[in-house]
């Protein structure tokens, strides 16, 4: 004990506004949950798994951790059942997924020789029981970050907050032991802030829940606001409030007064509930659809180095999709795996190194590609009757870590929206290059970057260059180089003739257009007439003619399939389409060729009428058809702006893309801002379609 007091410095009782990780470790995917547990170091809040926690110890020299283990109860029921799943109606908890549960014990450890204390005990020093409880008791990082991400945009002050009226200054709320006034449930359970009723929730569509006692009350006495007891505590902002005529969960500013008005201390109460975000987020992210589907049952689960999965953090598959992809290149795998071990990024990272991209990129990295967490959740005993004995191990990794550092100079991937993955992709690899510093030797995003050279002949018989760097190659697709047109044409009179019976197509008659790869490629290549181009030549507006060709090629090549078209009427549809592509195609042809011997370049200068003025300035044509079609003015500028003026169709995807964006309707900034915007986001906005396309891999 004397070794604990004499460290008793290093030891921080941690306040409500610090982080406190104690549910994964910061340099890998251990959790409580793992053979070694996990140790919680007392001064910084950070947690380590076993193997990692002695690098902590030697970088900061911090010697006190909290180890917190958690292990499986095993009992007979708990053994997995070959028979199909069900959809457990009326079961208590909704789907009964039969999770497992497990006891969690807590130690005070001290390194660097591993000097164990049990936790409680009334001989530790009051310093640490305090910090302890307070490790214990707290939301962990890891959660409360998601949750805020999954709240970003959804909760409001509620109109009813500032002038609520309350009544029944007899009413007093005990501190606990909370019951229905109208029935026997003991949980989910809403105060009504008005009167002081005490009222169960709504009853679920399966039967569990409440008995809708409380939403009654509401339509009996019209008392708007509720807080659900068991989310109160000393962090008021996390309290659940909805406000039964706005249908939402709600901010009360005032619900500290309204609170104390039934004589509670929330300061001194603990949570024992989940809120109503946090139960959403819970059924997002864990919810199985295989359980009442049954689908993949002829799928061959494999585990393995290069085979461990992403989990679902809550419609995050647009990033799964593409960091499945990412590192299965030679370039990444080799950057963030086989040449940067774990502890070379840790002892390269800050003192947060949740917060360092290059430490979380190679925690990413090790946890996908090593195979250490890809592994079957259980195994069975080689007995037949032989209790069931598991290997601790998680059945994929969820990269939480990542996403917060990747995401927070992002206000969409901050959240917890559906995204676009090649809007991602593009982002992730801007972020890359920077934190690489622009260094060949190790910017693996050099991989997928290449030239454009987009050469322009002008009727003078002189041409022009414009050549830039991009990381995505944007194709249309030729729907007239269909390969099964016959096919199409059969299917296109059965559909009609269905459709004068009034009978729908099934799935199983559908035939869709099979346009060949090497078919989009050769239209990226073909020549385009550009209507009213200024030549510099001619001094005059006329009809050139622009050809696009690659001045290099990259190590791997992203496509982007523009399934998005304009029909009639500027309606934007989606392509269902089939694009077949083959195990090698060659695409020397689409090398540029610059200038030849020969040929003239395009003088320099532009027209006086069209000399550059200190702002912005959109295609007055394009925001005139954007706006018969009702789009706001301002918008439609900003459209045409971003997309440099290409043409109406570029500027409708961009506007679909950004309608959602917060400084949508601030005013058209000073054209150096807006080339800044232009440049940090690698072209986004000229690629960005309204379709949320994922780009191939596991999942």
């Amino acid at each position: 004990m004397e070794l604990l007091r004499s460290n008793l410095s290093r030891v921080r009782i941690p306040e409500p506004t610090n982080r406190i990780y104690k549910h994964e470790c910061c340099v890998s995917f251990e959790t409580p949950r793992s053979e070694g547990g996990l140790f919680v170091d007392m001064t910084t809040f950070l947690a380590f798994g076993k193997d990692y926690v002695g690098w902590n110890y030697e970088k900061t020299g911090n010697p006190v951790y909290l180890h917190i283990k958690q292990t499986r109860k095993v009992v007979p029921e708990d053994r997995p059942s070959k028979k199909p799943t069900l959809l457990a109606i009326g079961v208590e908890g909704g789907f009964d997924n039969n999770e497992p549960q497990y006891e969690e014990t807590h130690n005070i450890v001290i390194l660097p020789d591993y000097v164990t204390f049990p936790f409680p005990s009334v001989e530790l020093p009051e310093k640490v029981r305090l910090t302890v409880d307070a490790i214990i008791m707290a939301e962990g990082a890891e959660k409360k970050e998601q949750l805020a991400a999954w709240t970003a945009d959804k909760k409001h002050v509620s109109a009813y907050a500032m002038n609520l009226p309350q009544i029944g200054n007899d009413v007093i709320v005990p501190p606990s032991g909370w019951k229905c006034a109208k029935c026997d449930k003991k949980d989910n359970l809403w105060l009504n802030l008005t009167d002081g009723m005490m009222l169960c929730g709504r009853k679920n569509f399966d039967g569990t829940g409440g008995n809708n006692h409380a939403i009654e009350h509401y339509k009996e006495t019209s008392y708007p606001l509720a807080v659900k007891l068991g989310t109160i505590t000393a962090d008021l902002e996390a309290a659940d409030v909805f406000s039964y005529p706005e249908d939402d969960s709600v901010v009360d500013p005032l619900l500290a007064q309204h609170l104390a008005f039934f004589g509670i201390d929330f300061s001194a109460l603990q949570k024992t509930e989940m809120t109503t975000a946090e139960r959403e987020l819970d059924q997002n992210t864990n919810f199985d659809w295989n359980r009442i589907q049954e689908s993949g049952q002829d799928s061959e689960l494999i585990h393995g180095p290069g085979y461990t999965g992403l989990a679902n953090l809550g419609n995050s598959c647009y990033m799964a999709a593409t960091m499945q992809v990412v590192f299965s290149t030679r370039s990444f795998n080799s950057r963030y795996y086989i040449n940067q071990s774990l502890k070379t990024a840790f002892e390269m990272a800050p003192a947060d190194p949740t917060v360092d991209l290059n430490m979380q990129l190679t925690k990413l990295a090790h946890g996908m590609l090593s195979g250490k967490y890809s592994v079957p959740a259980f195994e069975k005993d080689a007995e037949e009757n032989a209790p069931i004995s598991t290997t601790n191990k998680l059945e994929g990794i969820p990269p939480r870590m990542f996403k917060a550092v990747i995401a927070a100079s992002h206000p969409e991937f901050s959240s917890m929206r559906q995204q676009d993955a090649l809007e991602f992709f593009l982002h992730f690899l801007d972020q890359v290059e920077r934190v690489n510093g622009g260094s060949s030797a190790l910017d693996p995003s050099r991989s997928f970057k290449f030239g454009i050279e987009e050469r322009i002949l002008c009727p003078s018989g002189k041409v022009g260059f414009n050549k830039r760097l991009d990381y995505i190659l944007s194709l249309n697709i030729p729907l007239h180089e269909a390969t099964n047109k016959e096919e199409l044409e059969a299917f296109h009179k059965l559909k009609a003739e269905k459709i004068s019976e009034g009978k729908d197509v099934s799935s199983d008659e559908i035939v869709r257009p099979r346009v060949p790869l090497a078919a989009c490629l050769a239209s990226y290549s073909a020549p385009e007439e550009i209507q009213d181009y200024y030549s510099t030549a001619m001094k005059a507006k006329t009809t050139a003619l622009k050809t696009a060709g690659l001045t290099s090629f990259p190590d791997y090549l992203v496509l982007h399939m523009r399934k998005f078209v304009l029909e009639e009427g500027w309606v934007p549809k989606k392509l269902d389409v089939y694009i077949d592509v083959p195990d090698t195609i060659d695409i020397s042809y689409m090398r540029s060729k610059g200038l030849q011997p020969g040929e003239e370049l395009l003088p320099d200068g532009v027209p006086a009428a069209e000399v550059e003025s200190s702002n912005p300035v959109a295609n007055e044509d394009i925001v005139v058809q954007l706006v018969s079609m009702g789009f706001n003015h301002l918008h439609c500028q900003k459209a045409a702006i971003n997309t440099s003026n290409a043409g109406v169709e570029e500027a409708m995807n961009w506007l679909l893309a950004h309608m959602d964006d917060p400084d949508i309707d601030a005013p058209i900034s000073q054209r150096g801002h807006m080339v800044t915007k232009l440049i940090n986001q690698k072209l986004i906005l000229y690629y960005h379609l309204v379709s949320k396309k994922k780009l191939l891999g596991r999942h």
